[in-house]
């Protein structure tokens, strides 16, 4: 049986961040999200640097859902990092925001994101995508064993 999955958030928005927090209640998924608002963090996050030492309150993601607008660090730069660090360079992310042009798309492909989803507007689409992004990347997507 797999351990409880956590999903890093990386949001800088408020109001998307208790959206997507709202969507995953009414979805059902009784998952770990841990959101961090800028680029920074979401490096000090996957590093364990400063306040995210403790692995018990800060677990290491199973799947990352990754803003591209993002103070700080943008959204490609932490995706760069992610895919550089020995510890998440399988971690599938998936690319959440409100950017539907096709040079962002193709970069964040390019960079190794796995899955593009624009942010919907409604908010019974946010939860079915949040439904189905749990159901393939959590429950049934396989990853490399650690």
């Amino acid at each position: 049986m797999k351990n409880i999955a956590a999903i890093l958030l990386v949001e800088d928005n408020p109001d998307d961040i208790e959206l997507i927090k709202h969507a995953f209640e009414k979805a059902g998924v009784n998952r770990p999200l841990n959101v961090v608002r800028d680029g920074d963090a979401a490096v000090d996050y996957l590093e364990g640097n400063g306040a995210f030492t403790n692995r018990l309150r800060h677990p290491m993601p199973t799947v990352i859902l990754l803003d591209l607008k993002l103070p700080k660090r943008s959204g490609f730069e932490v995706l760069r990092f992610v895919r550089l660090l020995d510890s998440t360079k399988h971690t599938p992310v998936v690319v959440l925001t409100s950017s539907n042009q096709s040079g962002d798309i193709g970069r964040a492909y390019e960079m190794g994101a796995n899955s593009y989803l624009v942010k919907p507007v409604r908010r019974d689409a946010l939860i079915e995508m949040v439904r189905s992004l749990n159901t393939y990347w959590v429950d049934l997507n396989q990853g490399p064993s650690p």
